[in-house]
């Protein structure tokens, strides 16, 4: 069976769903695409990822301001994929804040990702030539920035909890609302792309620092809002069972093939359903097999790479 090249034949519109968390805390959530959120300030908003372009971007801000015309003065990028920040442009925001390793990312391998994930995943990108050109973080921090929300609001905390999903990324904490916007640190019934991935740190310290933070809400980066404590429990202990399931497979393989068979094979009954699943795996695989053989960190995805990667392993 050859299967078409990642998303590329997934053409059809998901069906949308913006969610209040809590007073002034909002998600929009949309089958398995990206998840972005909006925070309310006092007299301002920050707003939680991007999206792909500014047209899709400002379809997300028209959603939002059905419920708030605060400005826009914080736009918070948990890490450097294209269809998580280069529709920001559209939020005119006074600050673009990421962990400073975000940033030297966009710098490293932006273009080439953007190229890459176009290609991959054209639905997500309405409107390309509305995109101006790579987003530029204008803050930047290495373990934590407290954003003060005033009022009787209380505190936005960004935090840094370790190498994982990127090298990157970071979690937006509502410590009063015990809410937490995870990237993709966490998903909730979608399926891990790893193929910038850290998958033994993310496995254990990383995902053990988020979980110490006692979140009773969590949007991951893809897939249904997790509730209470034990449905975020139960995120973050999928997250983890897809890592380290994968270490022991390709760690027990002979060879790219054959880990990538063995991973499938092990995987496909419980997550091969879920979003992104077929997409993501040779990507995954193939960053795995080489963080395990001594390549320490991962290597750019170009189109032509993924590609390659593709039909040697996925067709």
């Amino acid at each position: 069976m050859v299967r078409p090249f990642a998303s590329s034949a997934d053409l059809d519109d998901k069906q949308q769903v913006l969610e209040v968390l809590a007073e002034g805390v909002y998600a929009l959530t949309a089958e398995g695409d990206p998840n972005v959120g909006a925070i309310e300030g006092e007299d301002f908003l920050v707003c939680f990822e991007a999206l792909a372009t500014p047209v899709a971007a400002r379809e997300w801000l028209a959603r939002l301001r059905e419920h708030t015309d605060k400005p826009i003065r914080y736009l918070v990028l948990s890490h450097y994929h294209a269809v998580r920040v280069l529709g920001a442009s559209a939020f005119g925001a006074r600050m673009i804040v990421a962990h400073e390793k975000t940033r030297e990312l966009i710098a490293e391998r932006g273009e080439q990702d953007w190229a890459s994930e176009y290609a991959r995943m054209p639905r997500l990108f309405k409107d390309p030539g509305s995109i101006p050109g790579l987003t530029w973080p204008t803050v930047t921090f290495d373990d934590r920035l407290t954003i003060h929300l005033g009022g009787d609001r209380g505190e936005l905390v960004l935090r840094y909890c370790g190498r994982g999903h990127t090298e990157g990324d970071l979690v937006a904490w509502l410590p009063r609302r015990r809410i937490m916007f995870a990237g993709d640190l966490v998903e909730s019934q979608a399926a891990l792309y790893t193929g910038d991935a850290f998958h033994r740190e993310w496995s254990s310290a990383t995902l053990d620092r988020v979980a110490a933070l006692g979140a009773e809400t969590l949007v991951g980066g893809r897939g249904a809002v997790a509730r209470g404590k034990e449905g975020v429990a139960a995120a973050i202990a999928q997250t983890r069972d897809f890592l380290t399931v994968m270490l022991r497979e390709v760690g027990a393989a002979g060879s790219l093939k054959e880990a990538f068979e063995r991973t499938h094979r092990a995987l496909a009954p419980r997550y091969g359903s879920w979003p992104i699943f077929e997409h993501c795996l040779p990507f995954n695989v193939s960053r795995l097999w080489d963080e395990l053989h001594g390549v320490e960190r991962p290597r750019i995805w170009t189109a032509e790479r993924d590609r390659e990667v593709w039909d040697q392993l996925q067709s």
